[in-house]
C-alpha cells in the first residue's frame, strides 16, 4: 500500500538542479517497452502486455520488474542489454519539446546543472547534442537501477553544494526516493514513466506539468 505523504512547502532557492534523463528529458517510454519486450525471451521474463501498460505505470520500478519475472541477479545484464540497444537505435527517441530553452534558461540564471541517469553516457550525449550539453556541468551516467543515490552524492560533492540547496527532477518513484535518500528536494515531471497519480502519492517537493514550469519556478529571474 502506498502511503500518501504531505507535499513539502515549495522552495526555489536552489543552487544545483539535477535531472534524470529517460522520461524526463528524453521521450523514450514507448521505445523502452518495445526494447524490454524484445529481450524478454533471451533473459526469460515475460513481456509487457498492451493491456497492462497503464497499470504498470502506477508501480515502482522494482515492483514492475518483479511482476515481469526479472530476478535481481538478472538486472545488471538486462540493464546492459537495454543500454546497448538504445545506443544503436536512437532514431525513435527525441527530446521532449522545450528541453533546450529550459536548460539554457536555468544555466543563464546562474544555476549549476547536472544529469544522473541509468542510461549510457554516450547515448545521453548523442541525444542531447553539443549545444544542449554546454550548460550541463555534471554528468553521471550508467547508474544501476537502484544506484542513483551514489551518483547524486558524487554530483553534490563535485558541485560543492549541500543537499538542501539542490533538487533532483525525475519521472519515476525511484527518482523521488533517490533524492530523499541523499537529502535533496524531489521534483516530479508528469510526462514520463510513472503516472501522475503514483508520483503525487509519494509527495514530491515540486510537481512540474511543463518544461516552462521548471524554468519559471526555479529561475530567480522568472520568480521575481
Amino acid at each position: 500500500m502506498v502511503i500518501t505523504l504531505p507535499q513539502a512547502s515549495a522552495r526555489s532557492d536552489y543552487r544545483l538542479v539535477v535531472f534524470d534523463f529517460d522520461g524526463t528529458l528524453a521521450d523514450s517510454f514507448d521505445w523502452f517497452v518495445r526494447a524490454l519486450n524484445g529481450i524478454a525471451p533471451r533473459y526469460r521474463f515475460r513481456p509487457i502486455a498492451p493491456a497492462e501498460r497503464d497499470r504498470l505505470r502506477d508501480l515502482p520500478a522494482r515492483m514492475v520488474l518483479r511482476q515481469l519475472g526479472v530476478t535481481w541477479w538478472k538486472l545488471p545484464a538486462v540493464a546492459h542489454a537495454l543500454r546497448r540497444r538504445m545506443a544503436d537505435d536512437l532514431d525513435g527517441i527525441r527530446l521532449f519539446a522545450g528541453v533546450a530553452p529550459m536548460l539554457h534558461e536555468l544555466a543563464d540564471a546562474g544555476l549549476a546543472l547536472g544529469i544522473v541517469s541509468s542510461n549510457a553516457k554516450r547515448t545521453v550525449c548523442r541525444l542531447l547534442g553539443p549545444e544542449n550539453l554546454r550548460p550541463v556541468r555534471y554528468l553521471e551516467c550508467g547508474a544501476a537501477i537502484h544506484g542513483k543515490q551514489a551518483r547524486l552524492r558524487q554530483v553534490l560533492s563535485a558541485a560543492r553544494v549541500v543537499p538542501a540547496q539542490a533538487i533532483y527532477i525525475g519521472d519515476e518513484i525511484r527518482d523521488i526516493e533517490a533524492a530523499r535518500g541523499v537529502g535533496m528536494a524531489a521534483g516530479a515531471v508528469l510526462w514520463g514513466y510513472n503516472s501522475a497519480q503514483a508520483l503525487r502519492a509519494h509527495g514530491p517537493d515540486h510537481v512540474f506539468e511543463s518544461m516552462d514550469q521548471i524554468a519559471r519556478e526555479l529561475s530567480p529571474q522568472r520568480r521575481g
